[in-house]
């Protein structure tokens, strides 16, 4: 049963003198969604409030807002297999699994790269794992050498990706151009999605030119984020998905405390303002991507 997979580990930088901060406690539960949708990226692994919460409950939160299912995505060798783990444990996930773009040095620095791309691609050829990811380029946090294991490793999983049939999953940090000319160098499986999408109305149009995936998390959200509406305004509505990345990037109005995939009402509704779409059309219609892009989960 789901209760059974073990509470996921407590990863916060937060001080314990920090424990009543109020801030660091989850937000209340928004307004059901009409129509059910799924949320196409997030950690359930990781922890950045004060409270653990297992697997199940976490999805049963979200079920109650009319979150109907996720994908749980790996981003190290300790987070994948947790994703197997918990993609056996409960029906309404799904995974993805990778080495992330800022652990790719890590590894190569302990000489231990090709075991861990090995081990991903083992873990990758689970019936319920539909996605290598996420992987790409980050250049916000990794810089000089570290570069060539990143596109090294982002290349590996491309092939990988490829190879298995799989959704290629992208992060992409202030590096869009590169990105794009590794996608176009090595060839793309049938689908791409950008993860947590991060650039304007130029990398949406590519993005409709190639049929690849755009998808939104709360950072759309943010009053600073215009480009990101921008960018959502001219994608092409069947290549548009939503996420969260949680417990990571919750949107507005709770910016700053922890997300989980019960918050993805609040983008939706946002996203229904910025194309102006009527809220069921839109849930039913990033419902019908998320299908596409990653399978049924039945």
């Amino acid at each position: 049963m789901c209760n059974s997979l073990a509470p996921a580990p407590y990863r916060s930088n937060v001080d314990e003198t920090e424990a009543k901060d109020s801030r660091k406690e989850y937000p209340p539960a928004p307004e059901p969604l009409p129509v059910p949708v799924m949320d196409n990226h997030t950690h359930l692994d990781f922890r950045h409030g004060l409270i653990e919460v297992n697997v199940a409950d976490a999805m049963d939160s979200a079920e109650a807002v009319g979150v109907q299912g996720a994908v749980q995505v790996g981003c190290d060798l300790e987070s994948s297999r947790f994703t197997v783990e918990a993609v056996e444990a409960d029906p309404r996930l799904l995974g993805a699994v990778a080495i992330h773009p800022n652990d790719a040095p890590v590894y190569a620095g302990r000489g231990e790269l090709e075991s861990a791309l090995a081990e991903i691609e083992e873990l990758a050829r689970h019936p319920r794992v539909r996605a290598i990811g996420e992987t790409g380029l980050d250049f916000f946090r990794t810089h000089g050498e570290g570069l060539a294991h990143q596109r090294y490793s982002f290349r590996r999983h491309i092939d990988i990706a490829k190879r298995l049939g799989l959704t290629l999953q992208i992060h992409d940090r202030d590096a869009h151009d590169d990105v794009v000319q590794v996608l176009r160098e090595e060839g793309t499986p049938e689908t791409v999605v950008f993860h947590c999408f991060s650039g304007g109305a130029e990398l949406a149009r590519i993005c409709n030119e190639n049929g690849w995936y755009m998808s939104f998390a709360g950072t759309m959200t943010f009053k600073n984020a215009d480009n990101l509406r921008e960018a959502l305004a001219i994608a092409e509505p069947s290549r548009v998905l939503v996420e969260t990345d949680s417990p990571f990037l919750t949107p507005h109005p709770h910016r700053g405390r922890p997300n989980a995939s019960y918050m993805v009402p609040y983008t939706v509704r946002s996203m229904a303002d910025v194309t102006g779409s009527d809220l069921a059309g839109l849930c039913s219609r990033l419902a019908e991507n998320t299908v596409n892009a990653y399978g049924t989960w039945a």
